[in-house]
């Protein structure tokens, strides 16, 4: 998948204008690229469209004109950018409970290490690999960044519906798991061929 450039970023007077139906279509295909992992994590699996929006959505949000602070931005999405063979993902934990938040985040320390989130593929599993510097020893972050790298036999089961596709959380004494539905993995199955 190619990286963002400055030529993709739109002057926020002028996203502006066009916000609403960009807005609505990003919306859309987020839906198809988000899914829910028990009721407290969520991936949503990043692409070039989805960063670009995240990039446009800073950049109007903060007014940034300045086209160092617009290259700051672009590398910090851009490091998230999956590359050949590879499923990037922005994972949340949800908590909305906000007397809980501390306890609930607690439990997920060390989330971010080991073999704790995995794509499953009939009896094949790869497990993703955490961005370093979301956590240390006393906290951790409601927000990560997870990469996959299935192996060719698991993309060639996300094309097969007959196949059962399934994302898992194992973590201290969260367990939960996830059917991928088609259109998740017809995504997936875009962004490997990229």
């Amino acid at each position: 998948m190619r990286m963002l450039t400055a030529e993709d970023v739109v002057p926020f007077e002028e996203y502006e204008r066009q916000r609403d139906g960009y807005r609505s279509r990003i919306i859309a295909l987020k839906q198809r690229r988000r899914i829910s992992i028990g009721p407290l994590i969520t991936l949503v699996f990043e692409n070039y469209e989805t960063l670009q929006f995240q990039i446009q959505e800073m950049i109007r949000v903060e007014r940034i004109v300045d086209p160092e602070k617009v290259q700051d931005e672009l590398d910090v999405y851009n490091a998230l950018m999956p590359v050949s063979g590879e499923l990037s993902a922005t994972l949340l934990i949800e908590i909305t409970e906000q007397e809980r938040v501390k306890e609930w985040l607690d439990m997920f320390m060390g989330l971010d290490h080991g073999n704790t989130v995995a794509i499953r593929a009939g009896v094949e599993q790869v497990f993703g690999v955490f961005e370093t510097g979301h956590s240390h020893e006393t906290k951790i972050s409601a927000v990560h960044f997870v990469r996959f790298r299935p192996t060719a036999s698991m993309i060639a089961a996300f094309a097969n519906l007959h196949v059962p596709v399934t994302l898992t959380v194992h973590h201290g004494k969260y367990h939960a798991e996830a059917p991928v539905s088609g259109s998740m993995r017809e995504e997936w199955l875009s962004d490997l061929n990229q």
